[in-house]
């Protein structure tokens, strides 16, 4: 459950010119990572905890998608390391109606094992793995592995942020695949951060198709410690007519 597409020769080009954005940008931080499928190299702060949920993701064509709900937990376990714990139950909707069930436990790290403050550029790792957990239906019935960097750039209220890894999917059918993205965002005020994104994933399956994949997302600071996140916008796959799309939504606490 991740990704999809559009043009490629596009997705390409805004690509290339985000990253090269994020190579010319310098100076301070805003919010980033969640809701945006492209995540980014700041982990939460030492000793403080960051909790997404109820937290609702998915993504499909016309009346078929899968998704999940449930809640993401950050721990700042040491400087520049972060723990997260997501425990989702999956869905999915198809011609036969809908289905529930239990979903893969997810378990990552992220080192940020560079930061230049006064540039404001830093570099992270983010390794992670999903648990078999989940009901046939509902998961892959596997250990799965994500291995990406990311990296990001910040300029006053402007933040570029992206980077990719290559995905470990076991499976009969399945096959590991290559996926990253880049975006951009800008604080709007005190209570308000906007951003753009493209994603693009290679075929997950073997005969599959690689996809990319559009969004718009926003952060909206509520009373503290509260923010909602949500995002959401095309998916195209490559040789596909039909357009799909992907969506997630949140409410974020910090303490």
């Amino acid at each position: 459950m991740t990704g999809a597409v559009r043009m490629h020769r596009r997705a390409r080009i805004l690509l290339a010119n985000l990253l090269g954005l994020c190579l010319t940008l310098h100076a301070s931080a805003a919010w980033a990572g969640p809701p945006f499928l492209t995540d980014d190299p700041e982990p939460t702060d030492t000793g403080h905890w960051e909790i997404y949920g109820p937290l609702i993701e998915g993504e499909g064509r016309g009346s078929t998608f899968e998704g999940s709900a449930g809640v993401e937990i950050n721990y700042g376990a040491a400087p520049d390391l972060q723990l997260t714990l997501g425990l989702p139950a999956g869905f999915a909707h198809d011609d036969a109606g809908w289905h529930w069930g239990a979903g893969d436990i997810a378990v990552s790290a992220k080192y940020r094992f560079y930061h230049d403050e006064q540039a404001g550029f830093s570099i992270a790792a983010f390794p992670g793995i999903t648990l078999p957990t989940a009901g046939k239906a509902m998961g892959s019935g596997k250990v799965t592995g994500l291995l990406p960097v990311w990296l990001q750039k910040d300029e006053g209220v402007w933040s570029v942020f992206g980077g990719g890894g290559y995905a470990i999917n076991p499976g009969a059918g399945n096959r590991d695949y290559w996926t990253g993205g880049a975006a951009i965002t800008r604080q709007v005020g005190q209570n308000l951060l906007i951003g753009l994104e493209a994603d693009r994933q290679g075929p997950d399956t073997v005969g599959g198709r690689a996809s990319t994949s559009l969004g718009l997302g926003a952060i909206i600071q509520l009373a503290s410690p509260f923010r909602i996140l949500a995002s959401g916008g095309p998916s195209f796959a490559d040789g596909c007519d039909t357009v799909g799309f992907h969506t997630f939504l949140a409410l974020r606490s910090d303490f």
